[in-house]
């Protein structure tokens, strides 16, 4: 058991306004590993108070005064890289491999991406007599998730330091220690005292509080949809910016004319990566009726090639998912599904044979799915993939969009016609044919997954106000 009990506020590690602690538990072992201390109303207003003192200074910050702190962030960052991937194994159940390849990636990826950005970015533009400026929206608050969370965090902390905001964090309480390093690498390389700050807390406790500050000029979460609108709601008597990357149950649409092999089994690869608990992960895949057999086939097969077991052992392409409540959710939708008439393909409820601890779940696929099931309705945020037939491209095009979500959808098949289906799905991202991740495009969904862009030039202006200087260029 290791203490983190201290809030990073102004500058320094400061105790709780009132003790109270969490146990962080190891979802592999279900053994709690750290204690948290866990925030209040009060310690929000101490961190906001410090962030607003510091936003005036530091917003007037050179840019060459800020690609050097961003460089130094980077070169910090890198030399604790591996003790972040441990920690985040063994907070949320990354297998190791996945930790260090990807999930402690992104926070390096993150900052070189808004690092370069911030180089080439002018802040001063004319148009016509007038000059556009655009300046620093303000003091931030963000509350950042457990699934990817140095990518959430860093996401949002890289592009508003970037541009000169200040900002107050609440990290998931369920796997905090990696937000706990990370404020350490920016205490170590130097982010001047209240631009950044830490409390660690639940939603009611601070991220409400949060939310709601009169202090707060912008609120950038990252979560739940239901969660999302509490926070709009508590942040709308301020009229402050609310930024929101939400829920997904996005449609994997497998044409005709796609490499059923290559596109079947690499999409249930990439659902059952992070134990499916991605908010963009291909979790219903629409094929053609008529070759549905052949689907189900190739997805069991890759389904059952899925190595479950301890995320600190080699060869493991999954782990446990987050938590008892997570196991519980996800164990209940799968039930669902069976009562609701879908056919098991391979999985179902209960552990993997041979592990009788930890929150591990079975890779589980079912196949004739319609979509008013639960199990294609609801963002089940586990290793689930559903499989629905569709009768012609008209067809799936209309199942793909009947969601109340929009953030991700996947088209595969031959190039061009790929491209014109993407073009009709109602999503903020569409990935052509399995491709990975590009930091330079924008990240954010349409209806109930959210509002706002993060990631590349789209996230980075998410952070400035614009203000027009009228006559500025008048003769």
């Amino acid at each position: 058991m290791t203490d983190y009990l201290k809030f990073y506020i102004n500058g320094k590690w400061v105790d709780p306004t009132t003790p109270k602690t969490e146990d962080v538990i190891n979802p592999a072992t279900e053994e709690p590993i750290a204690r948290i201390s866990m925030g209040s109303a009060a310690d929000v207003n101490k961190a906001v108070a410090a962030a607003r003192a510091a936003f005036p200074s530091y917003s007037t910050t050179s840019k060459k005064e800020r690609i050097e702190l961003l460089e130094a962030i980077i070169e910090t960052y890198k030399k604790r890289y591996p003790e972040i991937a441990a920690a985040i194994t063994s907070e949320m159940g990354a297998p190791k491999g996945l930790s260090m390849n990807a999930q402690a990636a992104m926070g390096v990826a993150h900052f070189a991406t808004n690092l370069e950005l911030l180089k080439n970015y002018e802040f001063e533009t004319d148009k016509g007599t007038s000059r556009i400026v655009r300046e620093p929206v303000g003091v931030c608050g963000f509350i950042t998730p457990w699934n990817w969370p140095i990518n959430q965090i860093a996401c949002k902390v890289a592009p508003a330091l970037a541009v000169g905001c200040t900002m107050v964090l609440k990290p998931s309480e369920v796997a905090p220690i990696n937000a706990y390093l990370f404020t350490e690498v920016l205490d170590e390389a130097g982010v001047p005292a209240g631009v950044f700050n830490l409390v660690n807390g639940d939603g009611p406790s601070v991220g409400a509080p949060l939310s709601s500050h009169p202090d707060v000029d912008m609120m950038s979460f990252t979560g739940s949809t239901r969660a999302g609108i509490l926070v709009s709601k508590a942040a709308a008597d301020t009229v402050k910016r609310v930024a929101l990357e939400l829920g997904g149950k996005s449609a994997n649409i497998v044409l005709d004319d796609a490499d059923f092999n290559k596109a079947v089994a690499g999409s249930v690869m990439g659902m059952m990566s992070n134990s499916g608990q991605s908010c963009n992960a291909p979790s219903r895949m629409l094929v053609p009726a008529t070759r549905q057999a052949e689907a189900v086939a190739i997805a069991k097969a890759a389904a059952e090639s899925i190595k479950v077991g301890d995320p600190t052992a080699d060869g493991i392409n999954m782990g446990p998912v987050v938590s008892e409540v997570q196991f519980n959710k996800i164990q209940g939708l799968i039930q669902k599904g069976i009562e609701e008439g879908a056919t098991l393909v391979t999985g179902g409820t209960g552990r993997p044979e041979g592990l009788n601890k930890g929150y591990y779940v079975r890779p589980t696929i079912f196949a004739d799915v319609s979509n008013d099931m639960t199990i294609a309705r609801e963002e089940i945020f586990g290793p689930v993939m559903t499989i629905l037939p569709y009768k012609d491209e008209e067809d799936a095009v209309s199942i793909a969009n009947d969601t109340v979500y929009g953030l991700s959808g996947y088209v595969q098949g031959e190039p061009e016609h790929a491209r014109k289906v993407a073009s009709r799905l109602r999503t903020g991202n569409v990935h052509l044919n399995l491709a990975g991740p590009d930091l330079n495009a924008p990240f954010g969904g349409y209806k109930q997954s959210g509002n706002g862009r993060e990631w590349g030039e789209f996230g980075f202006e998410e952070f400035l106000e614009v203000k027009a200087v009228l006559g500025y260029n008048a003769a």
